[in-house]
């Protein structure tokens, strides 16, 4: 197997990715509602036998097929290398898996030089997986496109969480909320999924983890839509966990514009934010 340049052999890369996929998503729907313990790590995310058995099983395949490859995985960590890296998040949304919520996906994204060049969302109980890579983003095999919305105030805003943005962060996104066509929370990973298909045109989030964001990007942008960190900077080893997703430039360049404009005015002194709604 080639170790220098897998992306020149996409027959073989490409039924790989599924492969693993597959594994990681019969694990998952084993587990799903089993009843299985969770357990709190020191950062007071829950972490399920799940989580930790999905990310050995991905750990252990793709070190059998690259071995010279590098990992980064949510449980077992590691590193991105200089050359060819694998990003995985076993259970993105942990919280709704224990909770018995099916809205819970795998993320794997492969990197070369630390880009993303391949990225699969897979949420296993809905039987649903987008593959971003080089110009096409699939959902289950059928070839997706971004929505063409360029306006806040027709855009569909996704977060997962409103707990997940720190106080000035939280102040930029109400900002945003006020100015949207409608805001929804508690997809995880699966609004980006959506947005790829054309359903979500925004999805703005704070808090993340290299292994959070990295399987997005080839998923978001290949679909045509754009996803950066909120200062407009291309998603890397060094981003600061906020992202902006979004269907066309004209949207992500107008959200940005509010949530650096809030942010900017909370250094000054000014009020930074309005009021959260329900």
């Amino acid at each position: 197997m080639k170790q220098d340049n897998v992306l020149a052999f996409p027959h073989e890369i490409l039924p790989f990715v599924d492969a693993i996929a597959d594994e990681a998503r019969s694990l998952a729907c084993a587990y799903f509602r089993s009843g299985a313990n969770v357990n709190i790590k020191v950062d007071g995310s829950p972490v399920t036998q799940a989580d930790v058995e999905i990310e050995a099983a991905l750990r252990r395949s793709i070190a059998k097929q690259y071995p010279l490859h590098s990992i980064l995985g949510e449980e077992s960590g590691g590193q991105i290398g200089d050359g060819w890296s694998w990003a995985l998040d076993p259970i993105d949304g942990t919280k709704s898996f224990v909770c018995g919520v099916p809205l819970f996906g795998t993320l794997i994204a492969l990197l070369h030089e630390r880009r993303p060049l391949l990225g699969v969302i897979d949420m296993p109980i809905l039987g649903e997986r987008w593959l971003g890579y080089g110009d096409r983003t699939t959902w289950n095999g059928i070839r997706v496109e971004t929505s063409t919305c360029s306006t806040l105030a027709d855009a569909r805003m996704f977060s997962t969480a409103p707990e997940m943005f720190d106080p000035a962060s939280a102040a930029a996104f109400e900002q945003l909320s006020e100015v949207v066509a409608m805001r929804r929370f508690g997809t995880d990973c699966y609004a980006y999924g959506l947005l790829a298909s054309g359903y979500v045109d925004l999805v703005v989030e704070a808090g993340l983890k290299l292994y959070d964001v990295l399987a997005l990007v080839p998923v978001i942008e290949a679909a045509g839509g754009i996803i950066t960190d909120w200062k407009g900077e291309r998603l890397g080893t060094a981003f600061d966990g906020r992202v902006i997703a979004a269907a066309t430039a004209e949207l992500h360049h107008a959200a940005l514009n509010v949530v650096n404009a809030s942010l900017n005015a909370g250094k000054n002194g000014s009020p930074g934010g309005v009021p959260g709604r329900s």
